[in-house]
């Protein structure tokens, strides 16, 4: 099959499951729901399976679909192009997309809105392709947006529960204070560049133009990386996350592990080169990266919600993407999007198989003992804690550790720092998993009775994800564990103008593989030992967390109630905005209805006045024509006209 019409086909695969569930909701069997959804994204699974097969390179292949806009000699058109970066985010949007579809037909077949939900799930996904396939920053904005409204959708799917719809609305508000940031920088490429065009950008500022820290480069990159702050939950703009949870359980994993909170890390990859030629946005990126994966990791120390301890761990893995990032390891940026959306999908569905089996419970504290139950679940959750806290040869080991080696050999304080919050990961998923699987169950007896397994549906993606997260990480083993690298290969054309703007920057690492193996040896005992600490804890010691009711240490406080941050932005964002809109909207009803009342009433005087000269009295109208011939030649005499 052609590659043009296999590109075409990749978003409209599940443009077409979204119209025949959507359009057809409450019409379409549920059997056949589940089915259309799962097929769409499996479908552009297996074309984008194809095109990377037959994938020559190193060049980049655009598809034209048609002439979009055109404004003088300023051309957009609507094209998508497919290369090395692209065809690695479409693997995993596609690939990890699928298995969460067939996980959802399990998951919320017996919920009312069962075909709404996959309708929008496939909505979701189209709109992430788009992101991922447009070969120009408008394209990628309308996707922008686009995985923006839907993300809206699904977080608010229960839409009757008022906390809920809240959490939806914050996840839109905050999304779009990042988008205007990223608007603004694509404003600002238009009138540097002349184009939007990828291609046409990236090689006027690979030709020499703009000299390493140029102003404007460093302008556009700060409004783009606010974009991304929005899109990928960074200090200031994180909160939104953490409440995310409020979606459905497939929803938290689809956000999280494969779609929209990945695609800050992509924008900043794709633009490497500007990103590249600003090393002072870097240089912040790395702080906010750094001071992001920190807190979220604190925060997630102390957290008992199960979906919340993994959303605070998002954020901060997204964090520790930025922070490789900021030292030009755009490829160990790019590992960790790949490892991490294997084992965060895999801990999401994972936690939506207990919350499943414990009656919608989700609370640790009243939990435990559930490996006996859940032996596939327990299994596969395993996998996935070993994997993102680090502990080889698991998936994450080697992307985080990559990650850590870039930090490194730039700057030993931020690598420190990021093995604080290495350790801190380690602990609180294990005592997630601790709490959760072993000891005493602490449920009701009805929930005891209504523990099992979850159906094939569910467990079946479980265990693709597990393999996933176990062997993901030896596609880019490095060359000190005897690897190739492979996936530093496979992506190095995508960073051919930055290797010519700082050719410096993208040499052979100073690094010896003695200092290769101390690094990796120190991040490894140090989760090791914080696995063990949380084991002596929480299972040795039978340490339960404090009922809500009980007065904690302020350190605790603190952590508990997750810095207050939320509290703050009340006090000095959202209380004085609607305490403006308030006096605006008075002022504004005064106003408008002084005018339309003050208007009305002049109308009614002068409505009054003239019917009253309509008084029907024939000597009174004779008197009038009379007054009025005077009047006019009277005028006529005095004034020449």
């Amino acid at each position: 099959m052609q590659t043009d019409l296999l590109v075409k086909l990749i978003p409209l695969f599940p443009l077409l499951g979204f119209l025949i569930n959507g359009l057809g909701f409450r019409r379409v069997p549920n059997g056949l729901v589940g089915l259309v959804s799962s097929a769409a994204a499996l479908a552009s699974f297996v074309c984008v399976a194809l095109i990377f097969s037959g994938f020559a390179g190193p060049q980049p292949e655009k598809v034209l679909l048609f002439d979009w806009i055109t404004v003088g000699n300023f051309n957009i058109p609507f094209s998508f192009q497919i290369d090395q970066l692209s065809l690695v985010m479409l693997l995993i949007v596609t690939g990890v997309g699928s298995l969460i579809h067939i996980y959802s037909i399990g998951y919320m077949h017996h919920d009312g809105g069962y075909g709404k939900f996959m309708a929008f799930l496939n909505l979701f996904l189209f709109f992430m392709l788009l992101l991922v396939m447009g070969s120009n920053y408008v394209i990628m904005f309308i996707g922008w947006e686009g995985v923006g409204l839907c993300s809206y959708l699904l977080i608010g799917f229960w839409n009757k529960n008022t906390a809920y719809n809240n959490a939806a609305r914050k996840a839109f508000v905050m999304n779009r204070i990042g988008d205007l940031g990223f608007l603004l920088g694509i404003f600002m490429l238009m009138g540097v560049f002349g184009t939007v065009e990828y291609t046409g950008i990236f090689e006027q500022a690979g030709s020499g133009r703009f000299a390493i820290g140029d102003g404007t480069m460093v302008a556009i990159t700060l409004l783009l990386f606010v974009g991304a702050m929005g899109k990928s939950a960074q200090i200031p703009l994180y909160t939104w996350l953490p409440d995310a949870m409020a979606g459905p359980t497939p929803v938290s994993a689809l956000i999280h592990a494969a779609t929209m909170v990945t695609a800050g890390i992509y924008m900043v990859v794709r633009s490497n080169v500007l990103y590249t030629l600003a090393p002072l946005t870097l240089e912040i990126i790395g702080g906010i990266a750094i001071a992001t994966a920190l807190l979220a990791a604190s925060i997630g120390l102390v957290q008992n919600d199960i979906k919340k301890v993994l959303a605070y761990s998002t954020v901060s893995q997204l964090g520790y993407m930025f922070l490789g990032l900021s030292v030009m390891g755009y490829t160990a940026g790019m590992f960790h999007v790949m490892t991490h959306a294997f084992f965060k999908a895999l801990l999401f569905l994972g936690a939506g198989s207990v919350i499943h089996a414990m009656s919608d419970e989700q609370d640790i504290r009243r939990m435990g003992g559930l490996r006996k139950y859940l032996p596939i679940t327990f299994i596969t959750f395993l996998i996935a804690t070993i994997a993102i806290a680090g502990i080889p040869p698991f998936a994450g080991f080697f992307s985080k550790d990559e990650i850590l080696m870039h930090v490194y050999e730039h700057n030993k304080v931020l690598w420190a720092l990021g093995v604080v919050g290495s350790a801190m990961t380690s602990f609180y998923m294990f005592r997630l998993l601790f709490l959760t699987f072993f000891g005493r169950f602490r449920g009701t007896e009805h929930q005891r009775e209504h523990l099992h397994e979850s159906p094939a549906t569910m467990t079946v993606p479980l265990l693709v994800l597990a393999v996933l997260s176990v062997l993901g990480g030896f596609l880019n083993v490095p060359e000190v564990l005897g690897g190739e690298a492979r996936l530093a290969q496979f992506l190095s054309p995508i960073f051919d103008l930055s290797r010519k703007v700082a050719p410096n920057a993208f040499g052979e690492t100073l690094l010896t593989h003695s200092d290769e193996y101390m690094l990796m040896g120190i991040s490894t005992g140090v989760a090791l030992i914080m696995a063990v600490a949380a084991y002596v804890v929480y299972v040795q010691r039978g340490v339960l967390p404090e009922s809500d009711l009980v007065e904690r240490p302020v350190t605790e406080k603190v952590l508990y109630n997750k810095y207050y941050i939320d509290e703050l932005y009340e006090t000095i964002i959202i209380k004085p905005m609607r305490g403006l809109s308030d006096v605006l909207y008075s002022f504004g009803e005064f106003l408008i209805d002084g005018i339309v009342s003050g208007t009305a009433w002049g109308v009614k005087g002068l409505a009054g006045g003239a019917r009253r000269l309509q008084s029907g009295s024939i000597s009174f109208y004779v008197f009038a024509m009379v007054v009025g011939i005077v009047l006019i030649l009277g005028v006529r005499f005095f004034v020449r006209f």
